[in-house]
């Protein structure tokens, strides 16, 4: 039982090292979307993701990549499993990958709106009203573009250091 154990913490450890495709800086653990790994009775590594938001073209490279690395370990049987239920957040970046973010000029997302639960309502207007810049920590900035090099991010700029950032859309 304690060898089992031993070896669930370790292919934890190993998934939670797979960067994320698309913000590289990033492990899949960092981004919150790595939800667990445990083991099957038969001995198969079962890793649980969750994708960003539906139809995140990502997922297919991070399961390859978590497959890969957990099978480059010596792990012979691992399946990788989609977990939609309950949706990612952006809360669900840890402080570590918030620091991250800032620090290769990325503004990390502020608290993500709360809901009531059933429908998700449509809402035409910016989620975010400032985003601080992570070069020089101003708040005199301006949205220059809803839609970043990815979807789950937007493209802002500062007026007092005048670089232009992305910012990761609070969902």
């Amino acid at each position: 039982m304690v060898t089992a154990l031993a070896d669930t913490r370790r292919a934890r450890q190993i998934a939670e090292q797979v960067p994320d495709p698309e913000l590289p800086m990033l492990t899949l653990a960092d981004l919150g979307v790595l939800r667990g790994v445990e083991a099957d009775t038969d001995g198969t590594v079962v890793a649980r993701l969750t994708p960003t938001y539906s139809g995140c073209p990502a997922m297919a490279e991070m399961r390859a990549a978590v497959s890969a690395r957990l099978r480059a370990a010596g792990y012979t049987r691992v399946d990788v499993r989609t977990v939609l239920d309950p949706p990612w957040s952006t809360d669900w970046i840890t402080p570590e990958g918030r620091r991250k973010l800032a620090e290769h000029g990325i503004a990390p997302p502020g608290p993500a709106p709360r809901r009531a639960p059933g429908p998700v309502p449509l809402v035409l207007s910016p989620t975010r009203h400032q985003a601080p810049c992570p070069r020089c920590g101003s708040g005199d900035t301006e949205e220059t573009s809803r839609f970043g090099a990815t979807s789950c991010k937007a493209l802002w700029r500062c007026h007092a250091c005048r670089e232009p950032f992305e910012y990761v859309k609070e969902i």
